[in-house]
């Protein structure tokens, strides 16, 4: 999906907002998004926080029920205080926080690990009760090879992080329009 300049902005305003209401207990916020259509779609999202850089939480969905603009809004919100790894975003830490978003394209199965093209497909695995998803940056961002970008699928599903070298694994692929407050052209 090709989000607009415009779309993204909107998309990381209400990301930012979302999290804000929890501290002044507002609702959610709301936009007259008739103008953009992109947000009006279902679409699978997920919202990366980080301060310094270092991961502070990363929730999403890879399907959702909302729509693009519903689906940031909720994902930003988990992210921030529902992600298991992490406590709960203080309010002092909010002003240190970049936010990013990846929108997700429809998964789509592979037959053979050497279809997956590293910093361009993200990974979902669904083996059983073992399932993790990883988005495609986190191979760019941390320089993995496929191995090692299999092996870290392996090990957030709780497997051993060679368990893919013993059997092909119920592995889907899908692309992502990522944007964040970093990139240069966002203006808040």
């Amino acid at each position: 999906m090709e989000i607009s300049a415009q779309e993204k902005k909107i998309l990381l305003k209400a990301a930012r907002e979302s999290i804000q209401s929890v501290f002044v207990e507002a609702a959610l916020p709301s936009s007259d998004y008739s103008a953009y259509p992109n947000l009006k779609v279902n679409a699978g999202a997920f919202v990366t926080l980080t301060i310094n850089e270092k991961l502070r939480g990363c929730i999403g969905y890879i399907n959702s029920q909302g729509t693009l603009f519903e689906t940031v809004c909720s994902a930003a919100r988990q992210a921030a205080f529902r992600d298991p790894r992490f406590r709960q975003l203080s309010e002092d830490e909010l002003a240190n926080v970049k936010i990013e978003i990846s929108i997700l394209s429809p998964p789509e199965a592979i037959s053979s690990y050497d279809e997956i093209e590293l910093g361009t497909h993200g990974l979902i695995l669904e083996e059983t009760e073992y399932k993790a998803l990883l988005l495609p940056q986190v191979a760019a961002k941390n320089n993995l090879n496929l191995n090692q970008f299999l092996a870290a699928l392996c090990e957030k599903a709780g497997l051993p992080s060679e368990y893919y070298m013993m059997k092909k694994l119920n592995i889907k692929v899908f692309t992502a329009s990522i944007f964040s407050e970093s990139d240069p052209d966002h203006v808040a």
